[in-house]
């Protein structure tokens, strides 16, 4: 099969249980270096906050090293929240990845917190409602646009004499789609955690495009979280650990990334096993030439341009393998 989309892979630097965190960090090098050598078009980085099986609290910081690391692969955030900081240190961020990396940063944008409540105000997270005001400011800075009698007027981005990558926005309501087309952004819809339909965002969004330098046209990627190994049997067993870790989650039980003999013996709550089953229906599982069907018939009824893929399995080697069996799936070439 050869893939009528691109397709790109999400990392959220799990930390598997029995593992130490700097082999996570280290790991996140030698996916970003097999992503680029299997022909995957981007890698991005979620923020997220206060939870042990996650270490990409700092999207800018694994930017740099993927990037630094590998040659043609694109790579970014997805997304920062930029609710959790000052728009100028976002802009000071992220052009200087793009001065370091030309041509080869994205910067997504979503207005979640990343982490629950405690989190939130442990970072001075703003509101929801205040996300429009901090990305009008964003846009200000970067295009040196604030009223002459604008106190932020006299701030001077640094580093100068350079612009921000290409921005997306982050959904997973569609409640964002159409701001993102008439921005002139790209868009990105988080089917892997959202029941809501993708298609009537993609939709919205390409409606209300207004073409951008960045984007003369719409663009669109549709998030999906699969799990791939050589047999539909041993890639249901690798991801117990997904569903059990995020049972555990959702009630309160947060810790690192169980491996799957633990999981399948891990006796669940009657509210997990709910949590599970509500969940389950978007974690696609399967073998490659399964997989391979199910992605492009979910892209194709969506009307996505791109897939990003984002895997969840407690072996580091064995979540490579996966991202290898779907790219020869799905006839990726390698570079």
């Amino acid at each position: 099969m050869s893939a009528s989309f691109a397709l790109s892979l999400q990392d959220l630097a799990p930390i598997a249980e029995g593992s130490s965190t700097p082999e996570a960090m280290a790991e996140t090098v030698h996916l970003a270096r097999e992503a680029d050598r299997l022909g995957y078009a981007r890698l991005w980085y979620a923020e997220h906050h206060g939870m042990p099986s996650i270490a990409s609290s700092v999207p800018e910081i694994l930017i740099a090293s993927a990037a630094a690391a590998t040659r043609d692969i694109r790579v970014g955030s997805g997304g920062v929240m930029l609710l959790n900081h000052a728009p100028l240190r976002i802009a000071e961020a992220y052009r200087t990845l793009a001065a370091l990396y030309p041509g080869r940063i994205d910067l997504g944008l979503g207005r979640a917190p990343g982490g629950d409540g405690y989190a939130m105000r442990a970072l001075r997270s703003g509101g929801g409602e205040e996300f429009s005001a901090y990305l009008a400011e964003l846009m200000a800075f970067d295009e040196d646009s604030f009223p002459a009698d604008h106190p932020f007027s006299r701030v001077p981005v640094s580093p100068g004499g350079i612009s921000l990558p290409p921005k997306w926005l982050l959904g997973s309501s569609g409640a964002s789609a159409e701001a993102a087309g008439q921005l002139g952004f790209g868009y990105a819809f988080a089917a892997h955690f959202s029941h809501t339909p993708a298609a009537p965002a993609f939709a919205a969004y390409r409606q209300g495009f207004q073409p951008s330098a960045d984007f003369p046209e719409p663009r669109t990627i549709l998030c999906l979280s699969v799990i791939c190994a050589p047999t539909a049997e041993e890639a249901a067993y690798l991801s117990s650990s997904q569903a059990v870790n995020w049972a555990r989650f959702v009630t309160g039980e947060q810790r690192q990334l169980t491996a799957p003999d633990k999981a399948l013996a891990h006796k669940l709550t009657p509210q997990q096993q709910q949590v599970i089953d509500h969940q389950s229906s978007l974690w696609l599982v399967g073998d490659p030439e399964r997989m391979a069907q199910t992605i492009s018939e979910k892209a194709r009824e969506a009307g996505a341009d791109e897939v990003m893929i984002t895997t969840t399995i407690h072996s580091y080697a064995l979540r490579r393998r996966s991202y290898a069996l779907l790219a020869e799936a799905l006839g990726i070439a390698p570079r």
